[in-house]
């Protein structure tokens, strides 16, 4: 995770089936930036909190309030959850498609507005976000790039 206020390009690359949100306060532009991997931490001791959906998003909005932003002017932006690789048999499923699910969900259940998203498909990308004005750029190969 990484946070920027009023000047600032934030980036995370290869966004597979990985996550990356992007928050925002637009009257004290402040944004965060978080890359996640997994849907829910299972991690005894919660020693990686910003790499798994429902931890990362609940303590990034936390930090962000502690630096002014509120939680009723914070809105979010998600790119990635792609489908990467077929995997037969797996107990998993698709990743991609959970971590989409899990995002929807914590973003919902901390009160915060979905505003755009670039999600699912089979092809990573590339996320920026640019944090004195909240537009955030998608970039992925082969295909024009996408203002959200």
């Amino acid at each position: 995770m990484k946070m920027a206020q009023r000047e600032g390009m934030l980036i995370t690359y290869a966004l597979g089936s990985c996550i990356g949100i992007c928050l925002y306060d637009q009257k004290i532009r402040l944004g965060a930036l978080i890359h996640i991997m997994l849907p829910l931490n299972m991690e005894p001791g919660r020693k990686n909190v910003m790499k798994y959906a429902d931890t990362g998003i609940r303590e990034t909005l936390k930090m962000m309030e502690s630096k002014g932003a509120s939680r009723s002017r914070i809105t979010a932006k998600i790119a990635g959850g792609a489908k990467m690789f077929e995997v037969s048999g797996g107990s998993l499923g698709n990743i991609g498609q959970r971590n989409i699910d899990s995002v929807h969900i914590n973003l919902k259940k901390e009160g915060i507005h979905l505003l755009k998203e670039d999600v699912g498909g089979g092809v990573a990308r590339t996320l920026l976000f640019d944090v004195s004005n909240g537009l955030a750029c998608v970039r992925c190969y082969g295909r024009p790039e996408l203002i959200i």
